[in-house]
């Protein structure tokens, strides 16, 4: 008797909020034509700080999407996670909140870096201006960085095994791995993502201290990784939320299959130790391909962290070529990610969301605002590239050191 066939992690929905567009659709269109929407900051409290260009989201509307008594308790980052979250659903076809899926069978996962900064902006400003008494119950857990995961589920009536991943920006790409491995253990669907809103003014001095952190003023100059005017990255708010399913029951109730998580790897190497993340992030892409049963010569795109640091960008490279080989310097490079800013655990997801619709689409997306590239990479500039995307690579690498690595092969590959 033969033995069953393992649980496939299949992506059947996807929902995207992000400074270039608030809804899949847009942030699409605008990734693929390589809109660069980075900007001054403008946000109240921030105009004098030494953050000069991020990418803010700017045509969102909370009340719009959430109801009332969810908004009152959460932070900005939880509003995008919930919209996202209902694109994702439906993208899927499973629904609005009242959605007839079994409810312990669904799960969330989700990846923050820093939780609410927004919210504990402004009940900090009423404790110290006018007194303990103006300050909400709700203070206790809206920053908290588990917050979007559970008003999600709460929210949906899901059941299912819940999470939240803290590792770094490259948590992101870590919560699709563990949503993964849920699917393959039993769950049938785990919504999973990272969001985050980090342009407060708390959430900003907060970040003052990162030396990659670009203090450029103009937008099309402050975040160029690979070239030699590289001068650290812009930050963003933002994010993606994935709806990953078990293939089979998918399948089994007519769901589009648009890509599969095949292989997944995280290491560790230490706190802005860039050269050293050339080792780390080499090894995490080994032995996802390891996992996902992927030769090198079958990537045929690489969407990369793109941290805008010389000597990280110079790591990112060299790992690139360690672990692909020969192929490292001719596969197709992207980084979308240079056009919105770089949002910390949410820039991962972002560009996973970008890749499973390049493979949708045959098209590469390009790196906007980069021209002069001084490493020895294929990088896709100026327009996006007509291509047949098969298997993509995602990287990303976080300040305090993790190194992670995501293949994703396209929806129509043969589940035998």
């Amino acid at each position: 008797m033969s033995e069953p066939l393992p649980r496939r992690a299949a992506v059947t929905g996807i929902g995207v909020i992000a400074p270039n567009g608030a809804s899949t659709e847009t942030f699409w269109k605008a990734t693929r034509e390589g809109i660069s929407v980075l900007d001054r900051v403008d946000r109240e409290g921030c105009e004098d700080l030494p953050l000069r260009v991020a990418g803010q989201v700017r045509d969102f509307d909370p009340s719009a999407a959430i109801e009332e008594r969810f908004l009152v308790q959460t932070d900005r980052f939880t509003h995008f996670a919930m919209a996202a979250a209902d694109f994702a659903l439906d993208d899927a076809q499973l629904g609005r909140p009242d959605t007839d899926a079994a409810p312990y069978s669904v799960g969330v996962v989700t990846a923050a870096g820093s939780g609410g900064g927004e919210f504990g902006q402004r009940e900090l400003q009423q404790l110290w201006g006018k007194g303990s008494r103006y300050v909400g119950p709700y203070q206790s857990i809206a920053w908290f960085y588990a917050a979007s995961t559970g008003q999600i589920s709460i929210r949906r009536g899901f059941k299912g095994p819940c999470s939240v991943v803290a590792a770094d920006e490259a948590g992101g790409l870590d919560a699709l791995a563990h949503a993964a491995r849920a699917v393959r253990r039993g769950t049938d669907v785990i919504v999973a993502g990272a969001t985050e809103a980090p342009i407060a003014p708390y959430s900003v001095v907060c970040q003052l201290g990162y030396d990659e952190l670009s203090t450029v003023d103009e937008p099309s100059r402050a975040y160029r990784p690979f070239t030699s005017a590289a001068c650290g990255f812009v930050p963003a708010e933002g994010g993606a939320m994935l709806v990953v399913e078990a293939d089979a029951t998918a399948r089994a109730r007519g769901a589009r299959v648009q890509a599969y998580l095949a292989g997944h790897a995280a290491t560790f190497t230490g706190a802005s130790r860039w050269e050293e993340s050339r080792e780390g992030l080499a090894q995490a892409v080994r032995q996802a391909l390891e996992e996902a049963e992927c030769a090198p010569e079958e990537i045929d795109v690489v969407f990369a962290d793109a941290l805008g640091v010389p000597a990280a960008d110079r790591a990112e490279a060299l790992a690139i070529a360690d672990a692909l080989g020969a192929h490292g310097t001719r596969v197709p490079v992207t980084a979308p990610k240079t056009g919105i800013g770089r949002g910390y655990c949410a820039a991962p997801l972002m560009d996973a969301a970008a890749a499973v619709l390049a493979m949708e689409h045959g098209v590469i997306p390009p790196t906007p605002n980069v021209f002069d590239i001084c490493h020895d990479l294929d990088l896709v500039t100026g327009r996006a590239r007509p291509a047949e995307v098969r298997t993509a690579l995602v990287l990303s690498r976080g300040l305090m050191g993790s190194n992670s690595a995501l293949v994703l092969r396209h929806g129509a590959t043969d589940a035998s």
